[in-house]
């Protein structure tokens, strides 16, 4: 049994977008003419040829549906997702894909907004950006990076810039006369009602996310690429999938992914970590231990829904629908 969808799709074109950052521009397979649409700020899941799932942000318009692109960073620490794409990946090679996602969702009405960038965080913001620009909305940008050349797509930032006058702001810490971006000053200068968007690395994220606590949490989002938590590994409860009639004993440093991979099954997977969305469930029953970065406060109040790679369990028993 296994819950994955995907769509094949033709890498037309690998471009080289700053150091250790590479552009990949996907297109579909013929007879199929478009891909499905998708909305700024939305991500999908590559199921690579080496059996790994990894999840990448669109960056392109998306009024564009001939072609998908992202942006991959050639991670040091890769447990072989971006070093495959790096080293392996070539124009012509066929991909299977997932359908886009959206977690980071923008908010299209907010008479303002500001971006907060930290090295390929600017990936989803870049497609928010363009939106916007189609809109006539009015944005601004701070983008941070170590250094000007590991920071991607600058010159067509500066285009998109001087197109509308917007701020666009670069900030490269290990140049000389370089600093860290001060994200307490930029939230106090943000306008009455501006929507406030930040993705990059953990520790910029948890600073932006102390800077924002006394903003409305409508006007602030935020997107992490790594769990801010380990998973639940504690165990000793039982699991029963609703539409297989199936059940499971999660054991002691076990997820509840872990154990339906055990029996057979196959869920979508991709981050392992709650931060990409793909494993996301209804609970019929039970109360969930949520420890991902998906899911609203309010979300994980209801118990009504939880991600199964992290989530494990406040009670004996989770009825799934699965």
């Amino acid at each position: 049994m296994s819950f994955l969808q995907s769509t094949e799709v033709r890498v037309r074109a690998v471009t080289w977008e700053a150091e250790g950052v590479l552009g990949f521009e996907l297109v579909p397979l013929p007879p199929r003419k478009a891909l499905p649409p998708f909305t700024a700020g939305a991500h999908i899941d590559l199921h690579l040829p080496n059996g790994q799932i990894r999840s990448y942000s669109l960056l392109n318009s998306q009024d564009e549906t001939h072609r998908y692109v992202i942006g991959v960073n050639r991670d040091a620490a890769s447990r072989g997702g971006s070093r495959y794409l790096h080293e392996t990946l070539r124009p012509g090679d066929v991909l299977s894909i997932g359908a886009p996602r959206n977690n980071f969702a923008l908010d299209e009405a907010a008479a303002h907004s500001v971006f907060i960038a930290g090295g390929i965080g600017i990936t989803p913001l870049l497609g928010m950006i363009r939106r916007l620009q189609s809109l006539g909305r009015s944005w601004q940008l701070f983008y941070a990076a170590r250094t000007r050349q590991g920071a991607a797509f600058v010159d067509e930032l500066q285009r998109l810039r001087d197109a509308t006058g917007a701020t666009v702001q670069f900030c490269f810490d290990r140049e000389n006369g370089g600093r860290m971006l001060d994200l307490d000053a930029i939230v106090s200068a943000l306008p009455a009602g501006a929507h406030v968007y930040c993705c990059g690395p953990l520790p910029m994220l948890e600073a932006f996310e102390r800077a924002t606590a006394g903003l409305p949490p409508r006007q602030v989002h935020v997107e992490y690429f790594a769990a801010r938590e380990a998973a639940a590994t504690e165990g000793g409860f039982t699991v029963e999938l609703a539409r297989s009639g199936r059940s499971l004993v999660v054991q002691p440093g076990h997820t509840i992914l872990d154990s339906l991979l055990e029996i057979g099954l196959e869920p979508p997977y991709s981050c392992r970590e709650g931060v990409c969305g793909t494993c996301e469930v209804r609970v019929i029953d039970g109360t969930p231990d949520h420890r991902d970065l998906v899911l609203s406060a309010a979300e994980k109040a209801a118990n009504d829904r939880m991600l199964i790679c992290c989530s494990g369990a406040c009670s004996s028993k989770l009825v799934l629908d699965l």
